[in-house]
């Protein structure tokens, strides 16, 4: 006798695509990987620039597959007034306020030289910008509906910082119902132990916060996605 379908049998992740599935790069702007920006000034960027290189690997092979890719960059109004209270007193308490000069321009202020991306990963122009004044990428800012608008089910991430901009980016995106993927080897932050707990807590209680897995693997799940690829 056949037995009942469990709810379990019947729960399945939809398969992905290169119609559903989007690579997310958190703010790889000069400010938080580059001598002289704003990381660099609290706890110094090689910690960034060391996943720079994986992330270029994940963004050309996003590329080559046709995917949604998705930029984002965390920046605030010259005149601070969406930079709140507590954040720029948290910013000046731990050493490098929010709007402070630097070597790159004042810190993370829009249009300054460190809140530039990276060279080696720019937009091209047909890749979504996200601009925010927050930590997570999706308050107040267009993010989800341009995913919805593109019938995105699946996001990777990669990124800085895990513990702050990558993590609450993950967890809106959890709560918004997506399908993540936490790219471990192209997400960092500057304390080993925060980037080993903030990798621990994607995968506990059946992946939580989503799927754990590294940049060879990121790849080898585009190459095989179905679908045809994006003009």
């Amino acid at each position: 006798m056949t037995r009942p379908a469990m709810e379990s049998d019947l729960l399945r992740e939809p398969e992905r695509t290169r119609q559903n599935t989007a690579l997310l790069l958190i703010d790889f702007q000069r400010d938080f990987c580059d001598a002289g920006g704003y990381a660099d000034e609290l706890f110094g960027s090689q910690w960034a620039r060391e996943v720079v290189p994986p992330a270029r690997l994940l963004l050309d092979a996003a590329r080559s597959s046709g995917l949604c890719i998705v930029h984002t960059r965390e920046g605030y109004s010259s005149d601070l007034s969406d930079c709140s209270l507590q954040r720029r007193i948290r910013s000046h308490r731990g050493g490098a306020g929010i709007g402070a000069l630097g070597p790159l321009g004042r810190f993370l202020i829009r249009g300054e030289r460190g809140h530039g991306f990276v060279p080696d990963l720019m937009p091209r122009a047909s890749e979504i910008v996200i601009d925010k004044a927050s930590y997570g990428a999706f308050v107040r800012t267009p993010l989800e509906a341009c995913l919805r608008q593109r019938g995105i089910e699946h996001l990777y991430f990669s990124g800085v910082t895990a513990d702050v901009c990558v993590h609450t980016t993950l967890r809106e995106a959890t709560d918004r119902g997506f399908f993540c993927h936490y790219v471990r080897d192209a997400i960092s932050t500057f304390d080993s132990q925060l980037r080993a707990a903030c990798e621990r807590m994607v995968g506990v209680e059946g992946g939580v916060w989503g799927r754990l897995i590294d940049t060879a693997q990121a790849i080898r799940d585009f190459e095989c996605l179905s679908g045809a690829t994006s003009p």
